[in-house]
């Protein structure tokens, strides 16, 4: 045990069966689905199509949703928007996860146990595929590292749109957002208001709401009226916000409701209290006044063993052994394109790149991209899977075309694009290990606390 840290472990006995259930409108006719709650809490819900082709497509699902508990609709609602799975023959699989909040690995062992209640009901798959979008990303990434080994469970692992970087420098943007924007607005929280650190995201006890804070965040930058009706002041705060930070506009009160709840749970529920960011030494540019920037904003620096704990939950190692296919937008407003190349250098570091494919859409969506993309891609996997041939970017492409003809969604691969480092796009912390030493680094970190994760 570690402050609040537990082991996530797997469930057995209490688990509860599958239940029939109605599928969702787009498999009506072509599918039969279950639902059910395993022995941890976690609803689940499952797609096997009419016409199975005996592989079996487990999701891990985005967020991290903050309700307390698990939310049964939520696995639903996944299953009809991944429904172009199930279409394309596999049986699907998701967990809505045990509670809301964050925790990589908890999430992990969620997905694990629902494949495992999978085989259970319906016996083993043909083979098995790990799906994770968002934040799920690093969840089946998680799931490959931990689960996955040469004979491990999983054949194959599809991350789109994932957060590829790991808790520990996967939301240094965000660190950035947050600081920025109290210097700027001075309204989160007010001078009037009790003070908290704002690597605390928000204080414990708070009990603002989403539309509070965009009340607050409207107030001070106007970002939900037209350009017109916005102040002199309003206009200059959201110019020097967006140009600090990089966040595009239109994504600009989701970045900031993560480092204000997200953060919170993870530094007061997660971490007990302890702080895993840091700004220290970070010099920001762009705005009209850079110098009273700096000279300003809020500074702080991470606690180690709340970084160690953090990073041991979400952090990636590259230790991959079986094939992975990622498929990410350039124009991506969430998670930038930029985590791919944090992933391939940690895989890099691992010396497993080879078992990496990465392909790239001209596309500016983070929820949801192409559902012909993503039929030509888990396609694509499967065959490197059951051939051993590697797929390249432009062969996924070119065959994108052909699942074009049944869902008309649209291709809009491109082949020959490579992303930038992530330092390129995040400002890094002075001090900072490059990927590959930082994967040595973890390695050591966390070598003598094996069986801890952050708080089921």
């Amino acid at each position: 045990m570690l402050g609040t840290l537990t082991q996530a472990p797997l469930a057995q006995a209490g688990d509860r069966y599958p239940a029939p259930a109605t599928c969702p409108a787009a498999l009506l006719g072509k599918a039969t689905c279950y639902t059910g709650q395993d022995a941890n809490g976690a609803y689940y819900a499952i797609g096997i199509p009419t016409a199975w082709n005996g592989s079996l497509v487990v999701h891990a699902h985005g967020g991290p949703d903050l309700g307390e508990g698990s939310d049964p609709e939520r696995s639903v609602g996944d299953l009809d928007r991944w429904a172009v799975m199930v279409e394309e023959g596999y049986a699907w699989a998701g967990s809505s996860y045990r509670r809301g909040g964050y925790g990589t690995r908890m999430a992990a062992a969620d997905t694990e146990n629902l494949r495992r209640l999978f085989v259970s009901r319906f016996g083993d798959p043909r083979r098995t595929y790990v799906h994770g979008q968002s934040w799920g990303g690093d969840v089946a990434a998680k799931v490959v590292e931990v689960y996955g080994g040469k004979h491990g469970r999983y054949d194959g692992a599809l991350l789109t749109s994932g957060v590829l970087a790991g808790g520990s420098r996967g939301y240094d943007y965000r660190v950035d957002l947050r600081v920025v924007y109290q210097y700027y607005c001075q309204n989160l929280p007010r001078p009037t208001e009790p003070q908290y650190p704002l690597w605390q995201g928000l204080r414990p006890a708070s009990t603002l709401t989403t539309a509070g804070l965009r009340a607050r965040l409207e107030e001070c930058t106007g970002y939900a009226s037209a350009p017109q009706e916005r102040t002199a002041l309003q206009q200059r705060n959201l110019d020097d916000i967006l140009a600090v930070t990089g966040i595009p506009e239109r994504t600009l009160e989701s970045h900031l409701r993560f480092s204000v709840f997200t953060f919170r749970d993870i530094a007061h529920n997660r971490l007990g209290d302890r702080n895993p960011f840091s700004n220290a030494g970070v010099r920001y540019s762009g705005s009209h006044d850079d110098g009273a920037l700096n000279a300003g904003v809020e500074r702080f620096s991470a606690d180690p063993a709340a970084v160690r704990d953090l990073s041991y939950d979400s952090d990636l190692t590259g230790r991959v052994s079986i094939p992975v296919l990622t498929m990410h937008a350039i124009d991506d407003p969430t998670a930038f394109v930029e985590h791919e190349a944090a992933y391939r250098a940690t895989l890099r570091g691992a010396h497993r790149d080879g078992n990496l494919v990465q392909t790239f859409t001209r596309e500016a969506e983070h929820s949801e991209l192409s559902d012909s993309e993503y039929a030509a891609s888990v396609s694509a996997l499967n065959t490197w899977v059951r051939t051993g041939k590697k797929p390249t970017p432009r062969s996924i492409a070119a065959s994108c075309e052909d699942f074009d003809r049944t869902y008309g969604t649209g291709c809009f691969h491109a082949p020959d694009y490579r992303p930038s480092s992530y330092a390129s796009r995040v400002r890094p912390r002075p001090g900072g290990l490059t990927w590959p030493a930082m994967t040595a680094a973890k390695e050591k970190a966390w070598s003598h606390i094996e069986g801890v994760g952050i708080a089921p």
